[in-house]
């Protein structure tokens, strides 16, 4: 009897132990989900710049391909307000990735013509751009989500990515550096992101144009965003995403933005022949409908409207 239960129990152990190692291989192995993968772009504040093509010879996440993909020259100035371009697929499993690498072509656009990766300023004239590297490793980590549609969004931020060189009254433009370059390009799951809109009510014309830029609620510093940070002096270096006031309602668009709280800064600029577009100060500005602008807390639910009216400047 003694035997004959001992016996059991060791069976009974073996099968636990199966079942285990079953359930571990299922976890291990993964069901694998459909992900698609666009590009965006926050606007850059240059009223020089008509365009900005890129041309994408490749796109791979932890070193495997995006299927569908075709190598494509896109004007990443044209993708703004929510608008992206799709560039292929992937099945992956749910959990977290960090390894996005997007491969540039520098010489040639995907008809042949030099260069592949350029500015086309407001005269026409068109501005090579390169890198120290055709290769640039997005490190931003985006979630893929079980039984979920799964839309990575890509958004190479052209305020952060594009430096320009002034001189003789004319300007070159160029990448910043790889480091600059990798810190400036954010990937997130659509799913997980929300949406700010708004207009605003300039009637004392304080500004050629207003970009609105939108950072992590408590982090603006304007000492520090509006003197330019890092090799390239890219200002406004720290908000999360950014949108041009235009059109005749004057309205704007912050998309993508993660789940969280944050706050709007409302940023002046003039234009002259001299200098071009150039920063001129931070706007103050009031919610019409009484909302708090310093901390809006935004999820994948809600799309919210941020309307206000410019009051004064500091």
């Amino acid at each position: 009897m003694k035997n004959y239960l001992k016996n059991s129990g060791l069976i009974l152990i073996a099968m636990m132990a199966m079942i285990s190692c079953d359930k571990s291989d299922d976890s291990a192995t993964g069901e694998s989900y459909n992900t698609s993968f666009e590009v965006t772009d926050a606007p850059i504040d240059n009223a020089d710049v008509k365009a900005v093509f890129v041309t994408i010879a490749n796109v791979s996440v932890d070193g495997k391909s995006l299927e569908g993909f075709r190598a494509t020259t896109v004007n990443l100035a044209a993708l703004v307000d929510g608008k992206t371009k799709v560039l292929g697929n992937l099945d992956l499993q749910a959990r977290s990735y960090s390894n996005i690498v997007f491969e540039l072509d520098f010489e040639k656009d995907v008809y042949g013509n030099a260069p592949g990766c350029y500015v086309e300023k407001a005269n026409g004239e068109k501005d090579a751009l390169v890198a120290a590297s055709n290769k640039i490793n997005i490190n931003d980590a985006f979630e893929v989500i079980a039984q979920s549609k799964n839309v990575i969004v890509v958004d190479f931020d052209l305020r952060k990515t594009i430096k320009e060189e002034k001189s003789n009254f004319s300007s070159d433009y160029n990448f910043v550096t790889m480091a600059e370059l990798t810190a400036g390009i954010r990937a997130i799951n659509a799913e997980l992101t929300g949406k700010i809109s708004g207009t605003v009510n300039d009637s004392k014309n304080t500004s050629d144009k207003i970009i609105v830029y939108a950072y992590k609620k408590g982090s603006f510093n304007a000492d520090v965003e509006t003197k330019g940070k890092g090799e390239s002096g890219v200002t406004f270096a720290n908000a999360i995403t950014s949108a041009e006031v235009k059109g005749i309602g004057k309205s704007y668009s912050l998309d993508f933005l993660k789940e969280g709280e944050y706050e709007l800064i409302f940023a002046s600029y003039k234009e002259d022949q001299e200098s071009g577009l150039h920063f001129n100060s931070i706007l103050e500005v009031e919610s019409v409908t009484d909302l708090n602008l310093g901390a809006i807390k935004v999820n994948s639910m809600l799309k919210i409207s941020a309307n206000v009216m410019v009051t004064g400047s500091r």
